[in-house]
């Protein structure tokens, strides 16, 4: 809030305190989330790019390879699993993952 970043009225979360579109514990949020649409505030509720971007930023920081795979056992599995550490949470990204690699 103090930031600028959200409002008092957007300091809503799931049920243990995520917020934004890939529910981001509070501390996630300020030290990962990004502005990425460049209008000065890094919105993970309403701004799809400063989602994706905070998401990869995320990811990074806890040792994602780019161009890995991202399937049970591997090290971008193990990645997934720091955001999430419920196994049918990462299955779930991992298929989804593996779902869009494949779209045209």
């Amino acid at each position: 809030v103090d930031q600028g970043d959200l409002s008092p009225a957007d300091m809503r979360g799931a049920w243990a305190g995520e917020i934004g579109q890939t529910q981001f514990m509070p501390s996630s949020y300020i030290k990962f989330a990004v502005d990425f649409d460049g209008n000065g505030r890094r919105d993970l509720l309403r701004s799809a790019p400063d989602v994706l971007a905070s998401t990869a930023n995320f990811l990074a920081s806890h040792g994602w390879k780019r161009g890995q795979p991202w399937d049970p056992g591997s090290e971008n599995f193990a990645v997934i699993q720091q955001w999430n550490k419920s196994e049918v949470y990462s299955k779930t990204i991992a298929y989804f993952a593996s779902q869009l690699d494949r779209a045209p």
